[in-house]
């Protein structure tokens, strides 16, 4: 069974992922770039707060993550530049995949998941390694929210 196995995987990724891998090369990216389309905005309370979001190093466009915990429940806000898609789009597949799962189902998610999008032939490996990035900085800041309440 490899890392990214269903039965680890939360639905909401698994969905993701299934969505990515029933499409050819090509199409995979427009998906993407739909996704891209669909990064929510900021909640007003965080929008003049850029100092609670951590940048993403492993990107080279200025991605900024920040995750709350409430109730056991995570929560995952991103911003990324419009005239960056393709990190935009990732960005937005973590957002709305995680949010609103358990802090257990996030620190489950295994840290290949990226990989297994079926996106290596269409988007550089650099690209791959920032969206590997931002999902080890959710899951850690996850971890540390979780240890902290």
């Amino acid at each position: 069974m490899d890392a990214t196995s269903d039965v680890t995987l939360p639905a909401s990724l698994t969905e993701v992922r299934d969505e990515f891998l029933a499409l050819e090369v090509r199409e995979r990216l427009q998906l993407l770039l739909e996704f891209s389309n669909e990064l929510p905005e900021l909640p007003e309370r965080y929008r003049d707060h850029p100092d609670l979001f951590e940048r993403v190093l492993e990107c080279q466009s200025p991605v900024f993550i920040f995750v709350e915990v409430v109730d056991d429940r995570v929560h995952v806000f991103a911003t990324a530049p419009s005239e960056a898609p393709t990190t935009r789009g990732f960005a937005s597949i973590l957002v709305q995949a995680l949010d609103g799962l358990t802090v257990d189902e996030v620190l489950a998610v295994p840290a290949d998941y990226p990989q297994s999008l079926g996106l290596a032939a269409a988007v550089s490996p650099l690209r791959v390694r920032g969206m590997t990035g931002m999902l080890a900085r959710v899951r850690r800041q996850v971890g540390e929210r979780a240890a902290a309440a």
